[in-house]
């Protein structure tokens, strides 16, 4: 299971501020039409990307004319979270490697220049700074080919330009197009000397006609090229809330769709993995971050269906379990807490469910705040900014040097309960808008001192 343990942030250096959320139920895309074919032949594409949703075709970008393999290129994610490039009707290249961690952020690079006289030169892949070797397949183009790149026609990034189907999911950063030349990763991005990860730098070469350079810092115009160039996109739903924090240089928690575990129900997360609808008993999603200690603060709303059913939704924090399967959700874990809808704030030891608090309820609308002191074992319950419940866990179990990780979840069969959680980089409009002491978030209600939102920056600092 994919899982943040330790800061995987990289110090210092260039800062990305912003990411692009993409939402596959909105068909969510930026489009743009150049005024002119240009260098067909030669061209570089870097992007950084979060991936949400798993196993769906995910388009990345592409580019159609017609139907006919010089007027046609698409980059995507495969059903089987393999990446590949293709003309309308060959395949270039497809990936032996899978893109399965939904905590992690990819830095891809597309290079291709089919004037090189030796064909395996002509089309290079990278991945986080290294060159892609291993492909399920692969089929290098004919010298001097003309791609379906840098037409005059519709650029798509986040569906196919032919229908707009395959949807984007996922969070996308530092998109670059270079028209006119075959570039390598270590224009876009460097090791950092101190962690040993690769991060992104700023890109200081020219663009060439068409070359563009996304960066997302806009929120009322999401679709602006930072190149010099004026080849900005049109925006297709996306609206300012799409606007992120998450970015390459700073990973926040979301809900983890590889950690999505149901006994007899169902969940869907959409909106870059911060939102979940249930349907059916027994199922529980954990997060992308855990910790064993510091102090973390983040906010859950009961969007729909809160307390229907017998158990209803679940809001609150497990252990890491060792193991992974549809049995091990939250009432097998050695401990947990969580929030009732009806009846209060429950503790998990070793399977058994004992209420703590009747003091905390909630219904549709209302927000739950959850701080989570590790280092002194106390877990603080808020409604709608409001402490509802202190509780210390330390006596429960032998915690130690465990790690606890936010969960929400539902256990009621006839329940379809939805949940939006916020670890301060929201995907629902905040009234107030409130930051921690670093400076980090956009919660609804105030943060409480101390605390902070789970994001690599902070954990570097206080986990």
């Amino acid at each position: 299971m994919p899982l943040i343990l330790a800061s995987n942030s990289a110090s210092g250096g260039y800062e990305v501020d912003n990411s692009l959320r993409f939402n596959a139920g909105s068909n969510d895309n930026l489009t743009r039409t150049p005024a002119s074919a240009t260098n067909r032949r030669t061209f570089t594409v870097s992007f950084w990307y979060k991936r949400s949703v798993l196993s769906t075709r995910q388009e990345v970008f592409s580019q159609y004319a017609a139907l006919n393999n010089n007027e046609w290129i698409e980059l995507a994610f495969n059903t089987d979270d393999t990446l590949f490039l293709s003309w309308y009707s060959a395949s270039v290249f497809a990936t032996t490697q899978l893109f399965r961690d939904p905590s992690a952020w990819y830095h891809i690079v597309v290079a291709v220049d089919t004037t090189q006289a030796t064909s395996t030169d002509r089309i290079k892949l990278y991945v986080n700074g290294s060159q892609v070797t291993s492909f399920s397949s692969i089929t290098y183009p004919a010298q001097n080919y003309d791609t379906g790149y840098n037409q005059s026609s519709s650029y798509h990034i986040g569906d196919l330009s032919l229908n707009g189907n395959f949807d984007l999911d996922g969070y996308l950063a530092e998109y670059y197009s270079i028209d006119g030349q075959q570039l390598t990763p270590s224009s876009f991005g460097e090791t950092d000397t101190l962690t040993g990860i690769w991060k992104p730098k700023a890109y200081t070469g020219s663009f060439g006609t068409n070359g563009f350079y996304l960066q997302f810092k806009n929120s009322a115009a999401l679709g602006t090229d930072s190149s010099g160039n004026g080849n900005n996109f049109t925006v297709n739903n996306l609206t300012s809330i799409d606007q992120t924090t998450d970015t390459p240089t700073n990973n926040w928690c979301t809900l983890n769709a590889v950690d999505n575990i149901a006994v007899d129900g169902s969940g869907t997360l959409t909106q870059g993995n911060t939102n979940v609808s249930y349907t059916g008993g027994g199922f529980n999603t954990n997060a992308t971050i855990a910790s064993n200690k510091g102090k973390w603060y983040w906010e859950t709303k009961a969007v729909a269906n809160a307390t229907q059913g017998f158990v209803g939704m679940r809001i609150g924090f497990q252990e890491v379990p060792n193991t992974y399967s549809a049995s091990n959700i939250i009432e097998n874990a050695s401990f947990g807490m969580y929030a009732h809808p009806s009846a209060g704030v429950y503790s998990i030891v070793n399977g058994s469910n004992v209420l703590r608090s009747s003091a905390l309820t909630y219904v549709d609308g209302d927000i739950i705040g959850i701080g989570m002191d590790l280092d002194n074992n106390i877990s603080y319950w808020y409604k709608n900014g409001s402490l509802s419940v202190t509780y210390d866990f330390s006596a429960l179990s032998s915690i130690g040097t465990k790690n606890l990780v936010p969960q929400v979840g539902n256990g009621a069969s006839s329940a379809s309960p939805e949940l939006n959680v916020n670890f301060g980089n929201p995907s629902i409009t905040i009234v107030s808008g409130n930051a921690d002491a670093n400076g980090y978030g956009n919660f609804e209600y105030t943060v409480p001192s101390g605390y902070y939102a789970l994001n690599t920056k902070n954990l570097a600092d206080y986990g």
